[in-house]
């Protein structure tokens, strides 16, 4: 396919047919990532960002033991 960069405003788009964004499972409104390369830009659909504490929990380490931070003396009018 071949397209053209175009002037918007005080920008520059390009336009991508539909049946491009749906073999790439993209959809209006859906947050991308675009990646500039030496010569080509290549575009990445964002996922959802769903976190599953379960899997989350199992991708710790076995010997992980959490501990207390400390964020220094109180400076304003915390309570602790």
């Amino acid at each position: 396919m071949v397209s053209k960069v175009q002037r918007w405003g005080n920008s520059q788009g390009l336009r991508l047919p539909k049946h491009v964004l749906e073999s790439a499972d993209i959809s209006v409104g859906d947050e991308v990532e675009v990646i500039p390369q030496e010569g080509q830009i290549t575009i990445k659909k964002l996922s959802k960002g769903k976190f599953d504490l379960a899997e989350m929990v199992s991708r710790m380490p076995r010997n992980y033991k959490p501990h207390e931070e400390s964020l220094g003396k109180p400076v304003g009018k915390e309570e602790w």
